[in-house]
């Protein structure tokens, strides 16, 4: 009985330093989600003027740019999935690449090879275990990523755009990321980076209509210099958006972990005293009935 008591506290004092842990990550997490949803909006106006730039001279020019042309016939597709390069955050990394896997499915489906690039230590581990191949891979930082690393991941995409398909060039990009929409909800998102999609919304007031540009030099020329910055900005939001959706699901799963960690310290504390209390009661048993014999 007294070795079933040992073995309850020793599970108690692991469990509590466990909660511990649990607690600090949590509060780590926490305060640097502030900062993460900071910067999501700081990068919210200059992807918007550019948006706007690249789709006013899209749709008012009359041109055949290879970035917002339609290819007649897609036969590679490059994917890139951004995941975190730590875990201890719940679902995040799974959901993402679940996301990615179907849309590779889908491309399949339809006839494309798929070339996938990668951002994070989840991602590579996952492909690695699986001996699948990644063309290239990037990992650091994913919780608090640098705008030099979405220039460098969108230079090399823009590369294989350009190349050739019998070069080993792909002919669309499409990325795979988490979308933040709250601290409790954040949503795989599948978009296509190229060629460029321009929705022309209707404008519900004047305020809201494009205004008209004049090109100097040519809109093509425009283009060359917009489109690859475009590119960067919407692969260094995407990668901002997943490091604020990757420190919201840590925090849960750390609060989430230091909840089951206190029930079970209660659970333990509970047998701990309910085996203490046999033992005592078996001692006392002992006791009553040697005072018996040595009366009779």
């Amino acid at each position: 009985m007294g070795a079933q008591i040992r073995v309850y506290r020793q599970k108690i004092s692991s469990t509590t330093s466990m909660r511990k842990i649990f607690k600090a990550m949590e509060l780590i997490a926490t305060s640097r989600i502030g900062k993460a949803r900071a910067r999501v909006a700081a990068s919210l106006p200059y992807a918007n003027a550019i948006t706007r730039a690249v789709s006013a001279v899209a749709s008012q020019s009359e041109i055949d740019h290879p970035l917002i042309t339609e290819p007649e016939q897609i036969r590679r597709a490059a994917v890139l999935v951004i995941t975190s390069d730590r875990g201890l955050a719940g679902s995040y990394s799974a959901s993402v690449l679940k996301q990615a896997e179907g849309l590779n499915e889908l491309l399949r489906a339809e006839g494309k090879e798929v070339k996938t690039y990668v951002v994070g230590r989840k991602a590579q581990a996952y492909f690695d275990f699986r001996n699948r191949e990644y063309a290239r891979v990037w990992t650091g930082g994913t919780d608090a990523p640098e705008f030099a690393t979405a220039r460098e991941i969108g230079a090399a995409l823009l590369a294989e755009f350009a190349t050739d398909f019998e070069d080993g060039g792909v002919d669309e990009i499409h990325v795979v990321y988490t979308r933040f929409k709250s601290m409790v909800t954040q949503e795989p998102t599948v978009i296509r980076l190229l060629p460029l999609e321009v929705v022309e919304e209707q404008a519900e007031s004047e305020s809201d209509l494009l205004p008209l540009y004049e090109f100097e030099p040519e809109a093509e020329r425009v283009l060359d210099a917009l489109l690859p910055r475009y590119i960067e900005s919407r692969i260094f939001a995407a990668m901002l958006q997943a490091a604020a959706s990757e420190l919201a699901a840590r925090q849960r799963a750390m609060k989430s972990a230091g909840d089951n960690a206190t029930d079970l310290i209660k659970k333990y504390t509970r047998l701990r005293n309910t085996a203490r209390q046999a033992e005592i009661t078996q001692e006392l048993s002992e006791i009553v009935a040697g005072a018996d014999a040595l009366a009779s």
